[in-house]
Order: structure tokens, then C-alpha cells, then sequence
């Protein structure tokens, strides 16, 4: 580890922390509506950089680059597709939560349905956001960061577990201080900021890549690598990859939906809108860096396959092991702090979320009714210290997957596609009683469990594809929800009615926004297919 390195790692890390507090001192701290919406402030260009980079974080660059090491540029639909669902999320669920001026996803299914629907969903969220996310976050950022910084070299602990953990209660306790102390705009203005960062940081990642390729320039690079690797360059996956081309239409699509329209981790930023038209504005930009994503979340990993493929390094170190040979001192120690940055944006959005469901969702609606918001505030508070806690002993234990990538997908959709299915028929039906909710709910999460974890159940899903699978549970969800609805419906048709929380004027450039994003998706699927 060199002095340069490590300099330029603590000042850009400092910097970004000094400016956040400077931005967001005189923020509202004090209030449930301040410290878990940011007073309802938040713009489009906030919004935007954060939903990016909560999304972009070490899972991504780390898990997806290393999956674009084993499969080529196809992992690419982990990315580019999400700009289908911002889409949707933009026109067609944003001006419908924003008009119940919800807080949660779990506050619009009780307005829907009941407050048991609430308090299930709220646990639901709670346990995988403390089980699953938190730790995977934690996981994959410690393993960049070790790789990049070279932390064992420099700590002189020789035993890789020894520095897994150490590195992951650093990162845990760094990320919890955002998060607990400072409410969500003290998130989104961090994540901004970080954001920016990873942008050029990842950038750089893949010029001096392609540079360690070829040193005749940028396309040379390129043409090199789709001439040796052209297996690589194949935009349509096929049956033995881990994104077969059937599977977009399925569960693919499913996940992005439900991670995007339905996750109150990403979706938080979105509901804390100034009004709908900067809610928008925020949304469909995202989605234009989502569909220029490939360049730092795809390529980098290609160029890790043509450099070191002969070396036996795991797909997960790929990424690592690239950044800590292509670039500088100076730049590897500010590269290493966006690292950081995105790690604890993902981190400190996941923490404050779960703190949210618990503090409006649970001990408010549940325990206290008669809660004071100074309260509500603490009990948030105690339980993420409870949760950060959890997910740092839980990382750790992470180190056996052989991909965490997928594993991710795997573990999203265990909750994700129920709770994704349950909100859209109930905002497609009027007459669909609480009923069928619940039983959704927990049917949903207790057949995908059974899918993936019983050993015989499982032969038939491997066989199916997951992603299928996934799209029959979805299917089968949504049909048993509208035939309950027919047998035993509501007595009072539903009716969204309007909170008066925002201004729901739409962003005029919406519309046509979206469509350029649309058509962007698949032009780009044409042109790299085979």
C-alpha cells in the first residue's frame, strides 16, 4: 500500500462527508416527514443521483462485472432493461403514490387493503432488507475495497477471513452514521455527490482498461477484444448462460419491475418528491444513465476476461483486480473512496428504508398509535443500530457463494414478486379484498422459498429456468388474487383518493423522454445481436 494511495483515499472520503454535513446541517432532523420523506424537498436532480447510485453500488460493479466476465455483454439486460421499468415506474405508479401521499409501500397497501396487509408487508420488507440486502452490501463492498486498497498488505493481517471482517465493520459502522443521524436527505445528498464520482470513476475505469488493451485507442481497443472474445459480444443469451433471451420476457422482467416500482429501499426517494413533475424528471434520468450503465458495469468485466482469464482469479475478483492494475496511486485511492461512496449509498438507503418501515409501519401503526414523532424517530433510530449490527455479522458468512450476482437475484425475488403482484392488482382492481392479499403474500415467499431450497422441488425449477419459475409464481399470484376478488369481493368498490400531499402536474418532457428511452433499449439489442 503507498502513502499516495491511502492520502488521496481519506481526502476524497472526507470530502464528501464535509459536504454533505455542510449541504444538510440546517435539514429538518426533528420530524417523521423530515427525517424519513426530507420534508417532501427532494428535486429531480437529487432524486435522480440517487436512485442511481443506491442501485450502483458494489453489488453491481462487483457482481455484475464479474458475471459479464463468465457470459458476455447480455448481463447487460441487468441494467438496460431497468430503464423499461423507471418507465413504468415514471408514468404509471409514481402519480398514484404520490397522490395517496404514501410514505411506504406498505402505508399504500393498508389505504388499499387493511392495516394487517401493512404490518405483513412491513415485515416482510424488514426481514429481507436485514437478512439478505444488508449483508450482501456489505459483503461485496468489503471485497472490492480489500482488492483495490490492498488492505491485508496493509494492515499486515494475513488471514483473508480476518480482513473480510474487519473490513466489513468499518464500512457498516461509516454507513450506519448516514443513515441513523442523518434522515433521508442527508442520504440522497450523499448519494449525489458519491454519484457524480463513481460516474467519472467508473468511466476511467474503462478507458484505462481498454488503454492496457491497446494503446492504439479507444475503438482499436475495442475491435480487439470483440475480435478475440466475440462470444462475449453476444447481446441475446443463450440457453447455458445465466440470462437466456426467453427469460426477459419473464422473470427478468418481473424483477425489474418489482425492484423498481415496489421497493421501498429505491422507491423512498421518489415518494419524498417536491411534487410529481420533479418525481418524474428524477425517475426518467435515471433511466437514461441506466441504459448508458454497460460502459461501467459491463464492459470493465469483458476487459478483466481478455487480460486475466488465463490466471484462475474468481469471477467475483475480476473487477478488483482490474481497478488495482489499470489505474495510478493517486487514482486508485479515489477510485477506492467512490468505492466507499457507492457502498455506503446502498448501505445508509437500505438502513434508513428499513428504519422507515419499522418506525410508521410497526411500532406506530402496531404497538404505539399515540407515538410522538420525536418517538417514532428513536425507536427508528434503536433499530437500525439493531440491524447494522445483524447485517456486519452476517456478511462475513457470504464468502462460500460462487456468485453473489446471482445469488442477489435469487434472494430478491423471494419477496419482491409477491409483494410486486399484491401492489399492482390493487391498483388495477377496485373490488379485490384484503383477503386476497394476505394469502398472496404469504404464498408467494413460501412457494418461491420451497422452489429454491427443497432439493426435489428444485431439480423441476433448474429444469424450468428460475426466471420462469418465477413468472409462473407471478402468473399464478395474480390469477388467484382476481379470482378471490370475484368470488368474495369488496363490499365498497376502492376508490385513490387524493391527499392533497403534492402537486400532481406532470413533467411535459415526460412522454416524449420516455419514448426516446424505449426505443434506446432496443436499438441497442438489435445492433449487438447475433
Amino acid at each position: 500500500m503507498h502513502a499516495l494511495t491511502l492520502g488521496s483515499f481519506l481526502f476524497f472520503t472526507g470530502l464528501v462527508g464535509l459536504t454533505t454535513w455542510i449541504l444538510t446541517r440546517k435539514d429538518d432532523h426533528g420530524t417523521a416527514r423530515g427525517y424519513f420523506l426530507a420534508g417532501r424537498t427532494l428535486t429531480g436532480g437529487y432524486i435522480a443521483g440517487s436512485l442511481v447510485l443506491t442501485n450502483l453500488s458494489t453489488e453491481q460493479l462487483v457482481g455484475l462485472n464479474g458475471a459479464a466476465f463468465a457470459d458476455g455483454i447480455c448481463v447487460m439486460a441487468w441494467e438496460i432493461n431497468a430503464t423499461l421499468a423507471l418507465v413504468m415506474m415514471g408514468l404509471f405508479f409514481l402519480p398514484r403514490y404520490l397522490k395517496s401521499g404514501i410514505a411506504t409501500v406498505p402505508q399504500f397497501l393498508e389505504q388499499r387493503f387493511d392495516s394487517q396487509t401493512r404490518t405483513l408487508t412491513s415485515f416482510i420488507f424488514i426481514i429481507a432488507y436485514a437478512g439478505i440486502l444488508l449483508p450482501i452490501i456489505l459483503y461485496t463492498g468489503a471485497t472490492g475495497l480489500t482488492d483495490i486498497l490492498n488492505i491485508g498488505q496493509l494492515t499486515g493481517i494475513e488471514s483473508p477471513a480476518q480482513v473480510l471482517r474487519m473490513t466489513v465493520w468499518l464500512i457498516g459502522v461509516l454507513g450506519s452514521a448516514y443513515a441513523i443521524f442523518g434522515g433521508l436527505r442527508t442520504v440522497a445528498v450523499s448519494d449525489t455527490l458519491n454519484g457524480l464520482g463513481l460516474l467519472v470513476g467508473g468511466v476511467m475505469i474503462s478507458l484505462f482498461g481498454l488503454h492496457a488493451v491497446s494503446d492504439q485507442g479507444i475503438w482499436t481497443a475495442l475491435w480487439e477484444l470483440k475480435q478475440a472474445h466475440p462470444e462475449k459480444f453476444h447481446s441475446l443469451g443463450g440457453p447455458e448462460q445465466s440470462i437466456p433471451f426467453s427469460t426477459l420476457f419473464t422473470g427478468v422482467t418481473l424483477l425489474h419491475l418489482s425492484y423498481w416500482c415496489t421497493n421501498q429501499q429505491i422507491i423512498q426517494r421518489t415518494l419524498g418528491a417536491r411534487n410529481l413533475a420533479e418525481g418524474q424528471k428524477g425517475v426518467l434520468v435515471a433511466g437514461v444513465f441506466k441504459v448508458l450503465a454497460p460502459i461501467i458495469l459491463v464492459l470493465p468485466g469483458i476487459i478483466a476476461f481478455h487480460l486475466y482469464h488465463n490466471e484462475g482469479i474468481p469471477m467475483d475478483r475480476a473487477y478488483g483486480t482490474l481497478v488495482q492494475q489499470v489505474l495510478p496511486a493517486p487514482l486508485t485511492g479515489f477510485f477506492a473512496a467512490v468505492m466507499v461512496g457507492a457502498i455506503l449509498s446502498s448501505y445508509n438507503s437500505v438502513l434508513n428504508s428499513t428504519a422507515t418501515l419499522f418506525s410508521l409501519g410497526i411500532y406506530k401503526n402496531l404497538f404505539k398509535p399515540d407515538a410522538t414523532e420525536t418517538q417514532v424517530i428513536r425507536v427508528g433510530k434503536l433499530l437500525g443500530v439493531l440491524v447494522a449490527i445483524n447485517a456486519m455479522c452476517v456478511a462475513p458468512l457470504l464468502a462460500e457463494q460462487e456468485s453473489i450476482f446471482a445469488y442477489l437475484q435469487k434472494m430478491n425475488t423471494l419477496y419482491l414478486v409477491p409483494i410486486f403482484a399484491v401492489v399492482l392488482v390493487g391498483l388495477l382492481s377496485r373490488r379485490v379484498p384484503p383477503l386476497a392479499a394476505k394469502f398472496a403474500l404469504v404464498l408467494g415467499c413460501l412457494v418461491t422459498a420451497l422452489g429454491y431450497f427443497e432439493p426435489s422441488l428444485a431439480e423441476y425449477v433448474d429444469a424450468m429456468h428460475e426466471f420462469h419459475f418465477v413468472g409462473a409464481v407471478f402468473v399464478g399470484l395474480v390469477g388467484l388474487m382476481l379470482l378471490v376478488g370475484w368470488l368474495y369481493p369488496r363490499e365498497t368498490a376502492w376508490e385513490l383518493v387524493d391527499s392533497q400531499e403534492v402537486n400532481l402536474t406532470p413533467w411535459k418532457p415526460a412522454w416524449p423522454l420516455a419514448m426516446v428511452l424505449v426505443l434506446s433499449v432496443l436499438s441497442i439489442y438489435v445492433v449487438f445481436a447475433e
